[in-house]
């Protein structure tokens, strides 16, 4: 394939005569939802295997401690990690668009080698910390010893940048593929822990692998993607010039990978708040109940990702303003739309559903598990927001308001646990949920607004 050959393919899967198209675009975004989803359908269900598995093989206790040790490691990866995709696919966006290939090639070279660097720091952070918060998150003793190794699971987390140039390429599919990757080994890891009566240790071995291949095979991805549509690729050639040429890029990182850590730290920090505060039984039921709600929370995330893609298109073609707004607004009500009768049936059959996940153990996890659904309901027009003002070139907003709901509202769970128990946590999934998706909503509205221009 020539280099010529590469621009024009890169220019748009869809072509540009369609790019400020918004009721093409909700279409796309669905199309692209739709492919990611194709493998997250498999994957949940190749989840709630594992799961029931896991519960059952270990009992809530070791299995609480599990998730603890497994959400502390991506949490610290979560907060230190330095994402690339945004940049990748908002920049990479305008290079094709004006047919610049050699200028792709160096952003990748710069988002990919921020983004392993700060990998390798989260891997040693989470190592040497893990001694101290283990203790009172009530690791056992088996989960202390295997802590160190487990570390290297941050990794899994070290993607994006690869994930981005697949968006960038409008490969939704392999994106979909690869969502099986991590839930297909632990699977496989489970039944293998079970069948030697490894306990503990033979699971988070299991975990463990699933993250490196996750890792790993989202690179590969990447890297074979890259040569097929460039043989002269040179992946470790010089970045130079790649800030120069992408205007604001070093600012936009910044502030996209704050909006990108302070959205997914919100979750990540209350389920290791559950374990701090009640134990790690009750963060065993919490995360059966998460689980459980995975058939919106996987198809919210999805949902932003697929949306970004086209946004940044939209944007870079010139739309804005009602375009945006509009192509916002139908993407969301049909995600609502879709979501409703599973926060109707939570409350109906939560427990029943627990039951069937874990058994008698778990059972309460059906409590909580109605709040969290509709908390997961509400939260999915936070993601389609929060990739309209990325792709509009304001994640410090999107930011803003991730900071706001997650660190600002954190310090009532402990006290809404206190008083209602575990159902605390689900009341403040909840209230947490409605305040970032007004907030996200409402810049979103402020800065799509028509500008109106001053008298003469």
């Amino acid at each position: 394939m020539s280099e010529k050959e590469t621009e024009l393919e890169l220019t748009s899967p869809h072509g540009s005569r369609d790019a400020r198209d918004g009721g093409g675009a909700v279409g796309r975004i669905y199309g692209n939802l739709a492919k990611l989803l194709g493998g997250k359908a498999i994957a949940g269900l190749i989840s709630l295997l594992y799961l029931v598995i896991a519960v059952r093989a270990l009992g809530a206790h070791d299995y609480g401690v599990l998730i603890l040790v497994h959400t502390y490691t991506i949490t610290v990866g979560g907060i230190i990690e330095f994402p690339g995709w945004q940049a990748v696919v908002r920049y990479g966006a305008q290079a094709a668009e004006a047919g610049e290939w050699p200028r792709l090639e160096r952003l990748l070279r710069f988002t990919g080698a921020i983004e392993l660097s700060g990998g390798v720091i989260a891997v040693l952070t989470a190592a040497v910390l893990a001694p101290f918060v283990g203790p009172r998150l009530g690791w056992s003793a088996t989960a202390l010893a295997f802590a160190t190794p487990y570390s290297f699971a941050v990794l899994a987390t070290i993607r994006s940048t690869p994930a981005g140039y697949l968006q960038l390429l409008g490969r939704f599919d392999l994106l979909g593929l690869h969502n099986l990757v991590s839930p297909t080994i632990r699977l496989v890891g489970a039944l293998i822990a079970l069948g030697l009566g490894s306990g503990l240790r033979g699971f988070l071995i299991a975990w463990l692998v699933a993250a490196l291949a996750e890792w790993l095979s989202m690179w590969m991805l990447g890297i074979v993607l890259a040569l097929r549509h460039s043989p002269r690729l040179r992946l470790f050639g010089s970045a130079r010039g790649a800030v120069a040429e992408n205007a604001g890029i070093r600012w936009f990182m910044i502030a996209a990978n704050a909006d990108v850590t302070f959205g997914d730290l919100s979750q990540r920090l209350s389920s290791l708040a559950v374990g701090w505060v009640m134990g790690p039984v009750a963060a065993a039921l919490y995360a059966v109940a998460q689980r459980a709600t995975s058939i919106i929370t996987q198809p919210a995330g999805n949902l932003g990702q697929a949306a970004y893609a086209e946004l940044a298109r939209l944007i870079a073609a010139g739309g804005r303003g009602s375009e945006v707004r509009s192509t916002f607004t139908r993407a969301v009500l049909i995600a609502l739309g879709l979501a409703f009768p599973f926060v109707v049936a939570s409350a109906f059959f939560g427990r029943p559903f627990a039951r069937l996940l874990g058994g008698a153990s778990v059972v309460a996890a059906g409590d909580v598990m109605v709040w969290l659904f509709a908390a997961r309901a509400i939260m999915l027009a936070a993601p389609p927001a929060s990739a309209a003002l990325v792709a509009l070139g304001r994640p410090s907003l999107s930011f803003g308001a991730n900071l706001v709901t997650s660190l600002g509202l954190l310090p009532f769970l402990p006290l809404l646990m206190m008083h209602l128990g575990l159902q605390g946590a689900g009341a403040f999934a909840l209230a947490q949920a409605v305040a970032s998706a007004a907030m996200l909503i409402w810049m979103l509205w402020r800065e799509t607004a028509p500008r109106t221009r001053p008298s003469m």
